[in-house]
């Protein structure tokens, strides 16, 4: 479980893990011991045995890693502080901190001068293993990289290895770690993976709904000041043909007038799973007094913060296949590699986009100003829109401008939605608390584009293309054989 199950012994760092400003720390650094995780709890354990049937030897484990907790006394800029009082080291646990916005989140957060905690199953790792399919960039296990971060900068991040579903285990991480604040990666984040198949569908809502009901009865059990930084997604919303507000509309029907949350038309099994989380986390906020923000994410492009690139074995992820990439990301890699980019159907969805940079900005100021006891408020967390047509213009042209021939092909849309609507959403309640945009430009494309070439080698083009049909959902679990 989550107790500090752990030994430690001296550690040479490698001389590429010096930093450029200050001489190499070698430090005591504490490597778990391994338990066996028990494998019938939680339905992330089923995708585990199957994962079993071809690969012997797959083990899960269930350890802390565990270091001492370094105070720090550097204040949090760029942001409002919610109180008069001095900046102070805050305890923040971050669920799913292993994964594409989770580690950026960690990093930043630790170099603010938080105390932070990363609680992770390492699934996500798991589902590339299964799916055949990898991040472009080179990725390190995750001990690796703490150690790196550790070497860096002198700051430990606590590890937590296990699965929230697992209630025991959270609660042994909660009362270990005794966070002031949860931000809630945790879950599932793919349409395509959802509709894969039946088993993938039923995983996504149980381990997504059932993980953060366990995470809202730890806060309530265990931190009932605690704040819930939970990272929704704008896709709750669908593409109403109306604006969308930031999560509550006021309704005039009858000649009655009131404030309500506003509509939502989920278009995947991820999607509608996101949309049971909001319900149940705005219920325990009126019943239980849970101070909870619903950061509704729109989509995140880009792989650099100022932290993950200070040294390769902290590099992050970059998804460029047909399950879990994203659109630009897709974009750039198609561009480098010069495969065709690929526009399904007609290219008209317009959804809101960000760079990591702000994700990672935008937490942090959610976490400085915390929401009240017994609120449930919502932030649409995005700075531009754009159609899927004019991103494939963009990463067009700017690829011509570096040599690269680029092409773009309309491919049948896979998924079920409108291919051309209106779509106009709010995004002002982070601008007014201090977010300060990364805009998409010209010279941020360049960066992603010569980011993609670098790794060229590490493309699979077979995985470039949707494999996914939201129409012809298979019954069976599709697990790339050992």
């Amino acid at each position: 479980m989550a107790h500090l199950l752990s030994t430690s012994y001296s550690v040479k760092f490698s001389s590429g893990c010096k930093p450029s400003t200050k001489p190499l720390i070698q430090d005591s650094v504490v490597f778990p011991k391994s338990v066996t995780f028990q494998t019938s709890k939680t339905p992330f354990t089923r995708l585990l045995l199957q994962a079993q049937r071809s690969r012997s030897n797959c083990t899960v484990c269930a350890t802390t890693l565990s270091a001492s907790r370094e105070a720090s006394n550097e204040p949090s800029q760029g942001v409002h502080q919610s109180s008069s009082e001095p900046s102070k080291s805050k305890r923040v646990m971050v669920i799913g901190g292993d994964g594409y916005c989770g580690w950026a989140t960690a990093l930043h957060l630790s170099k603010k001068g938080y105390e932070v905690a990363i609680v992770d199953s390492l699934v996500r790792r798991l589902f590339d293993q299964q799916l055949g399919i990898d991040s472009l960039t080179p990725i390190s296990s995750i001990h690796d990289r703490l150690r790196c971060w550790k070497a860096l900068t002198g700051k430990s991040i606590e590890l937590y290895i296990g699965d929230i579903c697992d209630f025991e285990f959270l609660t042994d991480a909660f009362k270990s770690f005794e966070p002031e604040a949860v931000v809630h990666f945790g879950e599932q984040r793919s349409a395509p993976y959802s509709m894969i198949d039946r088993s993938r569908a039923v995983y996504t809502q149980n381990n997504n709904v059932i993980g953060t009901l366990n995470v809202l009865f730890a806060i309530k059990e265990f931190g009932e000041q605690c704040h819930l930084v939970k990272l929704g997604t704008m896709g709750e919303y669908g593409t109403p043909n109306i604006d969308i507000e930031e999560g509550y509309i006021t309704i005039t029907h009858n000649g009655r007038t009131d404030t309500l949350p506003y509509p939502k038309q989920a278009s995947s099994f991820y999607h509608l799973s996101k949309v049971h989380d909001s319900n149940n986390i705005a219920f325990t906020c009126k019943a239980w007094g849970i101070r909870a923000t619903d950061l509704n994410q729109g989509v995140v492009y880009g792989v650099i913060t100022d932290e993950t690139e200070m040294h390769e074995e902290l590099i992050n992820r970059l998804d460029y296949d047909g399950v879990f990439g994203t659109a630009l990301n897709r974009f750039c890699v198609q561009a480098a590699v010069g495969h065709p980019l690929t526009v399904y159907g007609k290219g008209g969805q317009t959804r809101g986009y960000l760079d990591i940079r702000d994700t990672v900005q935008c937490v942090e100021i959610a976490i400085a100003n915390p929401a009240q006891a017994g609120e449930f408020r919502v932030f649409n967390q995005f700075t531009e829109q754009f159609s899927v047509n004019e991103l494939a213009a963009l990463v067009t042209k700017a690829g011509e401008k570096l040599g690269l021939d680029v092409h773009t092909t309309s491919v049948p849309n896979p998924r079920v939605e409108a291919e051309e609507h209106y779509y106009n959403a709010k995004h002002t309640k982070l601008i007014e608390l201090g977010l300060k945009p990364h805009l998409l430009s010209d010279s941020l494309l360049d960066s992603l584009l010569n980011f993609a070439v670098k790794y060229e080698d590490r493309v699979d083009k077979k995985q470039i293309m949707p494999s996914v049909s939201w129409r012809k959902i298979g019954a069976k679990p599709k697990t790339v054989a050992a």
